[in-house]
């Protein structure tokens, strides 16, 4: 064991380890691959030269790079710029060799991004995302000078596909004004013009509305065949429509058993388009499979118990997917048997498994996952809720360093996957409506009390945690939940509902437009009512809130407003702010903003620090 090693805390390694994300190839030069990696201290993209086992950092920046593109030809790299993790930005490119960076597409002021298509005869089509003008998408044509604007609306949407031949545009949009239930419009690209070729809508007039959503045009010339997510069962699955003919392709996905799979199925079309990669999500685990489509054959692929965080089809018939556990490190590996891509250094330390919990709440059974520390007896325990943000999003069994950290501590976590999540159906994600926040915390609320009268938590020690929307589930529970909670600690949150709605980009607008059936204008009294800022009197305990400066997503102003009335009230809290968005992307910041919540923890609980040895 090196002197580093021996002296650095188990949960800092944790952090420090370098990770790297699944990397993406180029559709005509599947040799070339692009991934993200915090090798360095700070994640950024790296381009990977598979044939020679070459890799290079392509963009190094003080707050990090995450949004990363290859050309189909494997030629470019292009890469979102923003400023200092504000998210409003431009894309520019660098060849896959290295060299000076470009303005990809001059002419387009800086905006949100609402995705990116890269056609291989060299057309681009840009989603662009901006208060003043919703949505627009801006087509490019080889040669061209300038992009030209193709489609325009006030509700969010974005660029869903371009077919192989790039003729035809998928557009996933909102202009009905559900942001939860997307449409999709397929469109011919004529000139330098659109023409509307096909429409698939399931939310438009129907009293239970569906969604669906762009996975992608099959992957062969002149092929009109589009693959689609569609919740027409009550859950997310795929079916194949033809743009061209109108045909829809139900895929009847049952396994060697004949059972249909529960949960959440996915997919996307293997390279030869005769079969597809399905990937499927069912309480808090994953696992994938092949689909062949001439004979409707589901054969599922050997993976380990745990969550895939994306897979991708290769030409030579593998699949490579980025796996982890809770008590395992993530690594990329294939269905070949191999690790395939795994980060430079030492392997970070492993954690600790979790265990599934199912309590019964007001809207049906919450799933929790539960860890307990290593050490400390059979418990009670100092416990920590870490709630998760999203909402539409669940925690799940993965590798994450900020639980592992906790445990280390000698505290048990506890995360719930609260109505309003995915995974667990339409109905649970849908039932979070004009009660927004509300509803969560009443199954949060359930959970705590089997982890109280169980004898897992510590009715005296109980922190209430979490990030972005779990951010805002913290402050907004301390308040609606004075009893319950011995702490909180609330990153980059929201905290006054109406300031915040005024502030975020507009992507947001649309959602909680959706969530709460309405503006703050229109229906004042929902956003109040969910709104943190009112129900800061009642707060009974100290509160720790980060923010970032530059966060468009939970804006800083309303976090400010937020901790003024703490200030007036004379409240016990304390506040770190950071010159990021919403988190950072840089290891070191997120380490000292993990030391100081877990110093706050144990100042105000009077938990000895269990934290400090090093790694086993």
């Amino acid at each position: 064991m090196s002197e580093e090693k021996s002296t650095v805390p188990a949960w800092e390694q944790r952090f420090r380890a370098a990770r790297v994300s699944l990397p993406d190839w180029a559709e005509d030069a599947p040799d070339r691959a692009l991934y993200v990696s915090n090798a360095t201290g700070t994640y950024e993209v790296y381009a990977w030269d598979r044939a020679t086992g070459s890799h290079r950092r392509v963009t190094d920046r003080p707050n990090g790079t995450t949004d990363a593109e290859l050309s189909p030809d494997g030629a470019w790299v292009w890469w979102f710029d923003d400023h200092d993790g504000d998210e409003f930005g431009v894309w520019r490119r660098q060849p896959f060799a290295g060299g000076p960076d470009e303005e990809a597409v001059p002419g387009l002021a800086a905006s949100y991004s609402a995705g990116l298509a890269l056609g291989r005869d060299g057309t681009v089509v840009v989603g662009r995302s901006t208060d003043e003008d919703g949505t627009t998408l801006h087509l490019r044509r080889p040669g061209a000078a300038e992009p030209v604007e193709i489609y325009r609306h006030e509700e969010y949407g974005g660029v869903g596909d371009l077919s192989h031949d790039a003729t035809l545009l998928a557009v996933d949009h909102t202009e009905h004004g559900d942001a939860m239930h997307s449409a999709i419009r397929v469109v011919r690209l004529t000139g330098d013009g659109i023409e509307t070729v096909a429409e698939l809508d399931e939310v438009t007039g129907r009293d239970e509305p569906r969604g669906v959503a762009c996975l992608g045009f099959a992957p062969v010339e002149g092929d009109t065949r589009l693959l689609v997510a569609h919740q027409r069962t009550g859950r997310w699955e795929p079916m194949i429509w033809d743009v061209a003919t109108g045909a829809e392709t139900a895929l009847p996905l049952r396994d060697e058993q004949g059972r249909e799979l529960p949960g959440d199925v996915s997919a996307q079309w293997r390279p030869d388009a005769g079969a597809l990669l399905v990937e499927h999500e069912y309480e808090a685990r994953s696992e994938l499979f092949t689909y062949d489509l001439a004979d409707g054959r589901l054969t599922r692929l050997e993976t380990p118990r745990g969550t895939v965080g994306g897979a991708t089809a290769r030409p030579d018939g593998t699949v490579e997917y980025l796996w982890s556990s809770a008590a395992e490190p993530s690594a990329v590996r294939s269905t070949a048997g191999a690790v395939v891509l795994r980060a430079p250094g030492p392997v970070p330390p492993g954690s600790v498994p979790v265990e599934d919990v199912w309590v019964d709440g007001p809207g049906g059974r919450v799933h929790a996952l539960v860890q307990r520390p290593r050490t400390g007896g059979p418990g009670p325990y100092p416990t920590v809720f870490e709630v998760h943000g999203g909402p539409t999003h669940h925690d799940s069994d993965s590798f994450a360093a900020g639980p592992a950290a906790w445990l280390d501590h000698g505290f048990a976590v506890v995360r719930v996957n609260y109505r309003g999540s995915t995974g667990y159906g339409q109905a649970w994600t849908d039932a979070l409506h004009e009660r927004v926040g509300l509803i969560e915390l009443e199954d949060i609320a359930a959970v705590r009390e089997w982890a109280v009268s169980s004898g897992l938590a510590d009715p005296r020690r109980l922190v209430l945690t979490g990030g972005s929307w779990g951010g805002y589930l913290t402050l907004l529970g301390l308040g609606v939940q004075p009893d319950s909670w011995s702490l909180g600690v609330a990153a980059v949150p929201v905290a006054d509902y109406h300031t915040a709605y005024a502030d975020e980009m507009e992507a947001l607008k649309s959602l909680d437009r959706t969530l709460f059936g309405g503006t703050p204008e229109e229906v004042p009294e929902r956003f109040t009512a969910s709104s943190p800022l009112s129900y800061v009197e009642q707060v009974r305990v100290p509160v720790y809130i980060s923010a970032g400066v530059n966060d468009p997503r939970c804006p800083i102003q309303q976090i400010e407003n937020y901790v003024e009335r703490l200030e007036q009230l004379d409240k016990p809290h304390e506040v770190y702010r950071y010159d990021a968005g919403h988190g950072s992307l840089v290891v070191e910041e997120r380490i000292r903003q993990l030391r100081l919540e877990i110093d706050f923890v144990r100042r105000h609980l009077g938990v000895p620090d269990g934290g400090t040895g090093a790694a086993g």
